[in-house]
This record gives C-alpha cells, sequence and structure tokens, in this order.
C-alpha cells in the first residue's frame, strides 16, 4: 500500500468586500475594517435588507493572457471573481503556470506538470442576468388580450425570445464553469470537480483535493470557491427564508453580529478564496514558502431537514469529529477555531451546539475567530476565505475580532475573539462551514508549517 502523502498550503488568493490578495482582506479584518454598506449594484429599495457586501473595481482581465479576454464574455461575475482569486493565488504560491507564462509575468517556462495539477471549486446559484433576460422574456409577450393583459407565448420565445440571447448565453451561468474557466487559464489537467454545497461548498472542495493528492492523483491543486449574493435573486431567495437582518439599512457596519446575544440575521454578500495544495516534498524541492499543513478533513450532513438546522449541531459534531480523528489529534490539540457565525440566530446556536460536542470542556478556552460581521456571507466562496484567513492568523500570530460581536450569547457557549485582536500562537487550528440550506458541514484540522 503507497504511503499517505503529506499536503500543504503554498498559495492563497482571495477577493473580498474588504480587498483583494489575501493579505489585504486580513490586514483589513485586524483593523477592524467591514465591507458592508448599503447596495450600489442595484436599486434595493423595496426589500426589506438594503446592506450587502460587495466587491468593487476588479478587472478580470488583468487576470487572464490577452488571447484568453474574449471568453469574459461568457463569464458571471462568480466566474470573475473564481478567475481573479485563482491567479492571485498562482502567484502567491510562486508557481510558473500557463497563464503567468503567457502573460511574460514570471522568467522561464511552465514549471509544473499540468497532468498532475488538479481543480476542485465551489459554486453557488448563479444568478442570470437579469436586464438581458428580461429583454428577451418582453419579446415572448402575447398580445394584449381584451382585458389588456399580456401572457407569455412559447412559440414566440422559440421564434423571436431566444433569438436575442447569445449562443452562449447558457454557459455563463453552470456552475462548473468557475473551475472550466480556471482549468483552462492555468491548463490543470487532473481530477477537477466543482462542490455546489452552499457555505460548506469550499470545505468540501478543499478536503476532495486534500484527498486527491494524499492518494497520489495529483501533485498540486487549486481549490475553494466563490459565488457572488449581491443580486436581485440572491437577496430575494435569503428575504424569502428570514434569515437576513433588516434592522440596520441605516447602520450597515453593525448588521451582522455572529453569536452575538442581540443577533438578528445575516447579509448577503460576494466573494473568492482559492488555495494551492501542494504534496508537502515537492513545494519543499522547489523552495516554496509553505503556509500551513492540511492534516485533516470531515464532512456530515443534516438528514432532518435541508432548510432547518438541527438544534444539537450534529451535523457540524460529526463533521468537525472527523477532522479530528483523521488529523490524529484530539479537542485537547486545538488552539483556535475559525466558525462559520453567519448571524442567524439558529444556525449560530446550531453550530456553536456542534463545536461543543465535538471539543468538549475545551471549547470555554480556545478562541473563535468569525469574519462574517466584516465581510457579509460569502456563500460558496466563504468557508476558503475563512480558511485563509485562519492561516493567516497563525501564521502572524494575531487573531482578529468579530467586529460586531459584543457580548458572547451564553446558549452558544464560544470564546469568540472581541473588541481588539489579540496575539496568539496556534499550533492547530480546526475551520468548520455549515451550509444554511442543503444541511452539508466540512470542518478542516490545518497545524502549522513546521519550522
Amino acid at each position: 500500500m503507497t504511503d499517505v502523502r503529506r499536503v500543504v498550503v503554498t498559495g492563497m488568493g482571495v477577493v473580498s468586500p474588504l480587498g483583494t490578495g489575501v493579505s489585504d482582506t486580513f490586514d483589513a479584518l485586524v483593523e477592524k475594517r467591514c465591507g458592508i454598506d448599503r447596495i450600489k449594484s442595484f436599486d434595493a429599495s423595496h426589500f426589506t435588507s438594503q446592506i450587502a457586501g460587495e466587491i468593487e473595481g476588479y478587472n478580470v482581465k488583468d487576470c487572464v493572457p490577452k488571447g484568453y479576454r474574449k471568453a469574459i464574455k461568457v463569464m458571471a461575475r462568480d466566474i470573475e471573481l473564481a478567475v481573479i482569486a485563482a491567479y492571485h493565488a498562482v502567484r502567491d504560491a510562486g508557481l510558473r503556470t500557463k497563464c503567468l507564462v503567457d502573460r511574460s509575468e514570471v522568467e522561464g517556462g511552465v514549471d509544473v506538470d499540468s497532468t498532475r495539477f488538479g481543480a476542485n471549486i465551489g459554486a453557488g446559484l448563479i444568478c442570470a442576468d437579469l436586464n438581458e433576460l428580461a429583454g428577451a422574456l418582453a419579446t415572448s409577450a402575447e398580445h394584449p388580450d381584451a382585458t389588456g393583459n399580456r401572457g407569455f407565448s412559447l412559440e414566440k420565445w422559440g421564434s423571436d425570445g431566444m433569438t436575442n440571447l447569445t449562443p452562449l448565453w447558457l454557459l455563463k451561468f453552470l456552475p462548473n464553469m468557475l473551475a472550466c474557466h480556471v482549468t483552462i487559464v492555468h491548463d490543470c489537467q487532473a481530477p477537477s470537480n466543482t462542490s455546489t454545497c452552499g457555505e460548506a461548498s469550499s470545505h468540501l472542495a478543499i478536503g476532495e483535493a486534500f484527498r486527491t493528492i494524499s492518494r497520489g492523483a495529483a501533485d498540486l491543486c487549486i481549490c475553494g470557491g466563490a459565488e457572488s449574493k449581491t443580486n436581485p435573486m440572491g437577496l430575494m431567495r435569503q428575504s424569502l427564508l428570514g434569515r437576513l437582518s433588516t434592522d440596520c439599512n441605516d447602520r450597515p457596519a453593525e448588521a451582522c453580529r455572529p453569536f452575538d446575544a442581540a443577533r438578528t440575521g445575516t447579509v448577503v454578500s460576494e466573494g473568492a478564496g482559492l488555495l494551492i495544495l501542494e504534496e508537502r516534498e515537492r513545494a519543499r524541492a522547489r523552495g516554496a514558502e509553505i503556509y500551513a499543513e492540511v492534516v485533516g478533513f470531515g464532512a456530515g450532513a443534516n438528514a432532518s431537514n435541508w432548510l432547518k438546522p438541527q438544534s444539537d449541531g450534529r451535523a457540524v459534531a460529526l463533521a468537525t469529529s472527523k477532522a479530528l480523528a483523521d488529523a490524529g489529534v484530539s479537542g485537547d490539540d486545538v488552539d483556535l477555531v475559525n466558525a462559520a457565525g453567519v448571524g442567524t440566530r439558529e444556525h449560530d446556536a446550531s453550530e456553536a451546539a456542534g463545536i461543543r460536542a465535538a471539543l468538549g470542556d475545551r471549547c470555554r478556552e480556545v478562541p473563535v475567530i468569525a469574519t462574517k460581521g466584516a465581510i457579509g456571507n460569502n456563500g460558496a466562496g466563504s468557508g476558503a476565505i475563512d480558511l485563509a484567513m485562519t492561516i493567516m492568523a497563525m501564521k502572524r500570530g494575531v487573531l482578529p475580532p468579530s467586529i460586531n460581536t459584543r457580548e458572547v450569547d451564553p446558549d452558544c457557549g464560544l470564546n469568540v475573539v472581541r473588541g481588539d485582536p489579540i496575539d496568539s500562537r496556534a499550533d492547530v487550528a480546526v475551520s468548520v462551514a455549515t451550509a444554511l440550506s442543503g444541511g452539508q458541514s466540512g470542518a478542516i484540522v490545518i497545524r502549522r508549517a513546521s519550522e
């Protein structure tokens, strides 16, 4: 039997409402800045929640070779965010992939065996371009009847409406297109997959990449997730499910309060986080900077109700316990926890119960970091962003506070970092993610890189 290979993180790319680049986002968290504001990208005045974490000022053209720029026409916003995060992750890892070589950003040829370079990327429900779609639908309306009503005509849709959409229109909105574009741009030919499990997508994708490299099916993988919920459909879905903060439209920076006793809901956002996982000996041989080692992964599912979290957090507890066992550590060994902490009463309480069940008495002492107060709920991208921030906290020895968590809910019972950043050395950390819908949960255990 082949020995299990060790897997390390050598690159990280993050795009969030706080900035582009892993350091920019982490620095903003430490400085207690908030990326949540009133929505500017569309008219949200008729929604009960009118705030979001929006990303401004990026240009995806700067992240692809010149010869690939035509493909941007068939990239939805989610895809663009993934492509940007991938570019930054590859650069951060010091790899000479096809993209960077074609852009003349590095000296020498490609130094990656494409047949050993895989990809696993989490995606969400990509919102169709509503203006473009509405225009096509308008040409499919029937002539007004006697009362002035105009119905929808399938015949006119087939003859007129569809012709107003580009033939490649659908390719902008398929969840697997995030991985598709990233693998083409960077020539990743090893195993590739897409996870569509809500906020747990990134963790499940990273866990699969971890397993792929461990068993020898690839030497490197680009993995994580991306999603934009800052659109009318994304806002409407969460609004109808009663998950959004609606009492802070006039003070957006105070809206999302993870694990706080006075929390009232989450905030939609957008973002991407992609990591480069690499077989440890390969990384060492090329002199790469190693951020951390991935040592354990676990997953769980709520089979009780796909919309409501379990009050006892069984799925979170199962995922976390399995990840700790996979890493060969116990709750007593954990120095840091990164929690999803979306800010809804039910989900935070459920997640906290699961973490307590997995860590036991250790949960009273181990510090917990939660980022959603500053960046909102980034959907499929949230887990990888959180994991990247956890790795940065371990590397720098600084834990950023949850900016709106003032009094931790006693029912949650977690030691959430709040107030000011704190200096802390963490050798073992566990990052937890759980989907608001669908019931999936994931946990990843990381260890400080060997000196």
